[in-house]
C-alpha cells in the first residue's frame, strides 16, 4: 500500500516556522518511508482565508525545497461532498441538529466556570422529537449538527512519538459541532474535524503527522472515522516550539513567519536543517550539517522528543554561518550584490565582487550582514574616536606618510596581496617601523577604527577601486 502524507495549512495568516517544520516533518518521513507528500489548503475558514496567504505557503515550502507530489488540494471545493458526510450521519443517528442559541451557551458556560467546570456542552438537543424539531424551524431558530459522544467511551490510539494514547468522551467538551449554523432543514458549512477526516481519506492519507495541540482533536476525529467506516491513518503529534521562556513560540516573539527568515538572510538549506533538529535528534551521531536528502535516509518519527522544543538563535546562526561558508563563491557573490544593488552600491568588477565574497563569507551569520560589512568598501567611514586617538600617535601619522610616499613614488596604481604584504615588509624594515603600527595606521585610514576584515585582502580591494590613497590622505590633512 502507498504510504501518503500531508501538511494542511489554513490560509490564515503568512507561513509559519510551526507549520514550516511540520511540513518539513512529514515531507522527510514520506522520504524515509517511499511515500507521497501532498498538500490541502484548508480554507473553508471564507473571513480570515486569503489567496495571498495561499501563494506565501506554496512559495514558502518551495523556497526551502520541500516539493509537493501532487496537485494540491483546496478543500473549498469540497464543501458539497463534506455536506453530504454530515446527511449521513444525520441519517444513520450519529448526528442531530441542536438549536442551542449562541445566549444559552455563554450562559451554560457561564454557569460551569461558577462552579468551576470546564467548558462543556449538555447536549441538551441530542434525544429531541421530529415535532420538536419542526417547532423549532418553524420559530425561525438556527440549528448547528452535532456528532454524539458517548461520555463512556474509551478513545486509544499508538503515537508514533508518544507511543500510547488515551481519551475518554467525557473529557471531549460534549457532542461535537460538525456545521455552522444554518436555517430550516439546510445543512451549514462544514468544520474542521468533520472536514479534515472526509478529505484524508478522500486523499488516502496513511499517516498523519501534526502538532501536539491536535491531540484532543485526533480523539475526536477517530470517533468520526469509525463512525463512516473510514480506515485509521497512522497518527503522530511532535512537540511544539516554544521560546526562550518554555511558552509557544508566537508573534510577541517578533519573527516567526518563514517570510522573515528569508528576508533576514537565512539561507533556505540552513533554516530547513536546524528546524529539521528541532525537536528530534538521530539515535547515531551524523553530524549537524546536513543536507534533507542525507538527514531523511535516517530520519525516523519515533526519534522526535515529546517534550517541547526551545528555539535556539544561537544554534540557527551557527548553522547558517557554516552554510555560507561552504557556499560558492560566484553564487555568495551574486546574492551579497543583491544587497548592494538595493543600496545601489556598484563594483567595480565581477572580480572585485568575487574577491570581497571571499574576504566577508568566514565573518557573515546571516546573508544580510553583507551590508554592513560591505559599507565600508563602497563609502567613507568616518573616523571613530579609537582612530582618531591612534592618529595622535605621531609614529601612526609618519608611517602612513612613508606609505603613501612610496605609493606616489612607485607609481603603484593596482595592489594585489603579494605586492601589499611587500610595501608593509619593505617599509617596516627599510625606515625600522613595527608592523603592527604599520597596519593599524592603515586599518584607521580604511575603515575609520582599529578592527575590521584582513587588512591585506582589504587594500587590494582599496586599491582596485582607487580609494587607498585618498583614504590615507584624509588622515593627514591637518598636517
Amino acid at each position: 500500500m502507498e504510504k501518503r502524507l500531508r501538511l494542511a495549512p489554513s490560509p490564515t495568516g503568512l507561513f509559519h516556522i510551526g507549520t514550516a517544520r511540520t511540513a518539513l516533518f512529514n515531507w522527510l518521513y514520506a522520504q524515509k518511508i517511499g511515500g507521497k507528500f501532498l498538500i490541502r489548503i484548508e480554507d473553508t475558514d471564507f473571513l480570515r482565508s486569503k489567496s495571498e496567504y495561499t501563494t506565501n505557503i506554496l512559495e514558502g515550502l518551495k523556497w526551502l525545497g520541500l516539493k509537493w507530489d501532487e496537485e494540491p488540494v483546496k478543500q473549498s471545493d469540497r464543501i458539497s461532498i463534506h455536506k453530504n458526510y454530515i446527511k449521513k450521519l444525520l441519517e444513520c443517528g450519529a448526528a442531530y441538529r441542536c438549536f442551542t442559541t449562541e445566549n444559552e451557551i455563554s450562559e451554560l458556560r457561564e454557569e460551569q466556570k461558577k462552579k468551576g467546570l470546564p467548558p462543556k456542552h449538555d447536549n441538551r438537543h441530542r434525544n429531541l422529537s421530529k415535532a420538536d424539531i419542526e417547532t423549532f424551524i418553524s420559530q425561525g431558530k438556527t440549528s448547528v449538527i452535532r456528532f454524539k459522544i458517548d461520555e463512556n467511551i474509551k478513545i486509544t490510539w499508538v503515537d508514533q512519538i508518544r507511543g500510547e494514547i488515551k481519551w475518554q468522551g467525557k473529557d471531549l467538551g460534549g457532542d461535537l459541532v460538525l456545521s455552522r449554523r444554518s436555517l430550516g432543514y439546510e445543512i451549514g458549512d462544514p468544520l474542521y474535524n468533520l472536514a479534515v477526516v472526509v478529505d484524508d481519506n478522500f486523499m488516502n492519507i496513511t499517516h498523519v503527522v501534526r502538532g501536539e495541540d491536535h491531540i484532543s482533536n485526533t480523539a475526536k476525529q477517530i470517533l468520526i472515522y469509525k463512525a463512516l467506516d473510514f480506515k485509521l491513518p497512522i497518527f503522530s503529534h511532535t512537540p511544539l516550539i516554544l521560546n526562550s521562556e518554555g511558552k509557544k513560540l508566537s508573534k510577541r516573539d517578533c519573527v516567526t513567519s518563514i517570510d522573515e527568515f528569508r528576508d533576514m538572510g537565512y539561507l533556505p538549506e540552513a533554516l530547513a536543517n536546524y528546524m529539521a533538529f528541532l525537536g528530534w535528534s538521530p539515535k547515531s551521531s551524523e553530524g549537524e550539517i546536513l543536507s534533507l536528502d542525507e538527514i531523511s535516509k535516517f530520519f525516523d518519527l519515533s526519534d522526535i522528543n515529546k517534550a517541547g522544543a526551545k528555539f535556539n538563535w544561537e544554534k540557527l546562526n551557527w548553522i547558517n554561518s557554516q552554510y555560507i561558508k561552504k557556499m560558492e563563491l560566484i553564487k555568495l557573490s551574486k546574492i551579497i550584490q543583491r544587497y548592494w544593488d538595493d543600496m545601489s552600491w556598484k563594483p567595480p568588477s565581477q572580480e572585485w565582487a568575487v574577491k570581497l565574497a571571499i574576504l566577508l563569507r568566514d565573518s557573515m551569520t546571516v546573508l544580510k550582514d553583507a551590508i554592513d560589512q560591505s559599507k565600508p568598501f563602497f563609502l567613507l567611514p568616518p573616523i571613530e574616536k579609537e582612530g582618531q586617538d591612534f592618529l595622535e600617535n605621531k609614529d601612526s601619522k609618519a608611517s602612513l606618510k612613508l606609505i603613501l610616499n612610496y605609493l606616489i613614488h612607485q607609481n603603484t596604481v593596482k595592489l594585489d596581496q603579494e605586492k601589499a604584504k611587500a610595501i608593509i615588509n619593505e617599509i617596516s624594515k627599510r625606515h625600522n617601523v613595527k608592523k603592527g603600527i604599520l597596519m593599524k595606521s592603515l586599518r584607521v585610514a580604511f575603515f575609520g577604527c582599529l578592527s575590521g576584515p584582513d587588512l591585506v585582502q582589504s587594500w587590494e580591494l582599496f586599491s582596485e577601486s582607487k580609494s587607498d590613497i585618498s583614504r590615507i590622505e584624509r588622515c593627514l590633512i591637518t598636517d
